[in-house]
């Protein structure tokens, strides 16, 4: 049976003082968040693609490499909300950390309260969609815009943004191509500045998370066209 039901939003901290990330952790369980700590600083990215956040809380100051590093590899990949979490309060700071991409800025020390008002509002900034056309189906497939999910039959699947972007456009084009050129803008609002392969990476990975369902080459691809959506049960 289908649920509409929001599933719990996951925070992923960037924060190596354990005492400021433990802080936050059990304040936005409270909040009835979904909250993963990253404890190996190494390659983040690595966390980020596995654990796939709805947020990032990030700090500049980290082990091997700062926050502004982190913060331009995951918008490589990425539109998800980031928010500095730092003490590193100047003005030049702040303007550097929303240059390498991020939504907003928080200063240690910060108010518990303030953090969960922000990471409340960017969050419903970013997943907002219009509840009238909050579900699209192709075949029996249902895409559910106000969840991020997608299901087939009883599996049901929970989505990235970038994920959701990229079904929702061959949703809505079922049956027929959609560019590269116009998936892309969709994603990242821009045809520059975007490897060609972040794209590629992005539907790959999707696919792979398709796979539970029992259909076969759900999203075609045709060299030199672009993507569509392609229904055929598996055998």
């Amino acid at each position: 049976m289908f649920k509409g039901v929001m599933p719990m939003q996951k925070i992923m901290i960037v924060e190596d003082d354990e005492v400021i990330s433990s802080i936050l952790k059990q304040h936005l369980n409270k909040w009835n968040y979904d909250v993963y700590v990253v404890e190996n600083f190494e390659n983040i990215v690595e966390d980020f693609i596995q654990q796939q956040p709805m947020l990032v809380l990030l700090d500049i100051s980290l082990p091997f490499y700062n926050g502004y590093h982190w913060c331009q590899e995951i918008r490589k990949i990425s539109e998800v909300p980031v928010i500095f979490i730092s003490s590193m309060n100047e003005n030049m700071n702040i303007v550097m950390a929303m240059n390498m991409g991020a939504d907003d800025f928080i200063s240690k020390p910060f108010d518990l309260n303030v953090v969960t008002a922000k990471i409340q509002a960017l969050l419903r900034r970013t997943y907002s969609f219009n509840k009238q056309s909050q579900l699209l189906t192709y075949k029996d497939l249902i895409l559910n815009l106000l969840d991020a999910t997608i299901m087939y039959q009883d599996i049901v699947v929970d989505l990235t943004k970038n994920e959701l972007k990229i079904l929702q456009l061959l949703f809505e084009k079922a049956e027929t191509f959609v560019s590269r050129e116009d998936m892309m803008m969709e994603l990242w609002q821009t045809e520059q500045f975007v490897d060609d392969n972040t794209l590629s990476v992005n539907v790959n990975r999707l696919r792979k998370k398709l796979d539970v369902f029992p259909i076969t080459s759900l999203i075609q691809t045709k060299k030199g066209i672009g993507y569509k959506l392609y229904y055929e049960k598996a055998l």
